[in-house]
């Protein structure tokens, strides 16, 4: 029940900032650009929002490769588009969707649902540090250039300042954590646990679930080279959907410059702090609004732009992210 509730609730906050927003630019002017919107623009941001989801298998697939044999190249893509899929569904967006996932990569891989949480959430963090590093670098050039605000650089920077801090607790404070979160899981497994097996989880179950998990966590850092196709595949997706937003915003007859759009990708998630499924509404706002302030493109237009992106994201999503989700295995034979 709290997770229908949280997912109404996100769901309702996000589409309402989206309405709000529409209503202050004007809906008329941004239907009429979305109406407008050239046929090849269309087909092109297809293309590239379908290629968005296919490159983020290049992190799956680095962020497995330590569990088992790992994963396919084919696997991979498969396993992306099923979490996008999550990301849309899921009651607080990536933040859920995650924990979901690691349940497919756990079976699929033959290993603990630990460890594929462990190497995912280091997969998610690096994408996260690297992106918002690109960003801060083209922001700071543009601000040299009086291109872009100086609060945009800001938000950024306390971002990657934010992420830095919880990296260095994550590894420093590792042992107290690890006996935290033992403290804290140990009752709740033990009751869930129970009622499905006849001799219940205990402490020494989740202290040891606990450790696999580090011991995955710990071991990239000895991968430098999957860290790096991490970060790769990262910067090439904040690539990929800031041409998208650039054919989209052409395709209504704004003309603005790339680089720009490409600095302004991870903004949104850097100040969004409310967990929305998809984040539906909320990204799309900042994002539009931000592109108002760093390319000088009219308000209708960018938002016409990302909203065309979005509809094509979301249907990428529960379309190829639906099919592929249908066929994960779910359980160990």
């Amino acid at each position: 029940m709290r997770r229908g509730v949280r997912f109404v609730a996100g769901g309702s906050l996000g589409i309402g900032a989206l309405a709000a927003y529409l209503w202050y630019v004007g809906p008329e002017a941004v239907v009429a650009r979305v109406a407008g919107v050239a046929p090849w623009a269309v087909w092109v941001v297809l293309a590239l929002t379908i290629a968005e989801a296919t490159v983020d298998g290049i992190a799956v697939w680095a962020s497995v490769r330590p569990l088992g044999d790992g994963l396919s190249p084919r696997q991979s893509v498969q396993f992306a588009f099923a979490g996008d899929f999550f990301d849309v569904l899921s009651p607080a967006g990536p933040v859920s969707s995650e924990p979901i996932m690691a349940h497919f990569f756990g079976v699929e891989t033959g290993t603990s649902y630990s460890e594929a949480l462990g190497v995912r959430g280091v997969a998610k963090y690096i994408r996260s540090v690297a992106q918002l590093l690109f960003s801060a670098v083209l922001s700071g050039i543009l601000l040299l250039g009086g291109l872009t605000p100086t609060f945009v650089l800001l938000t950024l920077a306390s971002a990657i300042a934010v992420l830095s801090v919880v990296g260095a607790v994550l590894v420093w404070g590792r042992a107290l954590l690890s006996a935290v979160l033992v403290i804290v899981l140990t009752p709740i497994v033990r009751a869930v646990s129970g009622l499905y097996h006849e001799t219940p989880y205990g402490r020494a179950a989740v202290a040891e679930a606990v450790d696999k998990f580090w011991e995955r966590v710990v071991y990239f850092r000895n991968a430098p080279v999957l860290l790096g196709l991490i970060a790769l595949g990262g910067i090439i997706e904040q690539l990929t959907i800031a041409v998208a937003i650039w054919v989209a915003l052409a395709g209504t007859g704004t003309t603005a410059s790339l680089i720009p759009i490409i600095a302004m990708i991870p903004f949104p998630q850097a100040v969004s702090i409310v967990p929305v499924p998809g984040s539906v509404g909320t990204y799309d706002v900042l994002l539009a609004g931000a592109l108002v302030l760093t390319t000088g493109a009219p308000a209708a237009g960018a938002a016409a732009a990302v909203f065309v992106v979005r509809t094509f994201e979301l249907g990428v999503s529960l379309g190829g992210g639906g099919l592929a989700t249908g066929f994960l295995r779910g359980f160990r034979p």
